[in-house]
């Protein structure tokens, strides 16, 4: 078998699937996500694929002058844990653009603004089984908001710690940091400081 990435003229790359679906149909409307069961056509067999149908994310690492990231406990009840995140969410107001969202959301969960924004990275949080979709964003230079927000829910529970990036890695590393926000988020910080910042796509 050929190694299809030795032979691409182009960087390995995620591509768009144009598999036909022949039905979709809502099993479950939910307050945040749907699930939903579609029936595909792969070409050499037709299969039913029941998955969650997510509205989308926004994270922020949020990285002081003294590369530190903010992290802030939450707890998780489908998997029963507190665990420490990043800034992070829903894509739930129509129209709003992800950078827009993301700029809310930090002051909605941290009081915190930033003069500074960068795209940081992208992926499906399980794209085995939820069609969300994540965009994680750098955010520097960063001040307190003018107001506090006032949290409800779980949000009002949440801690907020600045743990130093090599510490958040080493958390990571060491399987003492589940969330994948904080996985992906900090490692991806890591590996951008590491290249010098220069790979970063200003937000």
């Amino acid at each position: 078998m050929t190694d299809p990435y030795a032979s691409a003229d182009q960087p390995l790359c995620d591509q768009p699937g144009d598999y036909p679906v022949l039905s979709h149909d809502a099993v479950f409307h939910g307050r945040i996500f749907d699930v939903v069961s579609d029936r595909v056509d792969l070409g050499v067999a037709t299969v039913v694929r029941d998955y969650v149908a997510h509205t989308g994310a926004v994270v922020v690492i949020a990285l002081d002058d003294q590369d530190r990231v903010l992290l802030q406990s939450q707890y998780r009840h489908p998997v029963r844990r507190v665990l420490w995140e990043p800034v992070a969410g829903l894509l739930d107001v129509a129209g709003e653009p992800e950078l827009d969202a993301a700029v809310r959301e930090l002051a909605e969960e941290a009081d915190l603004q930033a003069a500074s924004w960068w795209r940081l990275t992208q992926m499906y949080a399980s794209p085995g089984g939820s069609s969300e979709h994540i965009t994680i964003f750098l955010a520097r230079d960063l001040s307190p908001t003018p107001q506090p927000f006032d949290r409800t829910d779980e949000e009002a529970t949440m801690v907020p710690v600045w743990v130093p990036l090599d510490e958040a890695v080493a958390g990571v590393l060491a399987g003492r940091l589940e969330s994948p926000s904080t996985v992906i988020g900090v490692l991806a910080t890591a590996a951008a400081k590491a290249r010098g910042w220069r790979d970063l796509e200003p937000a």
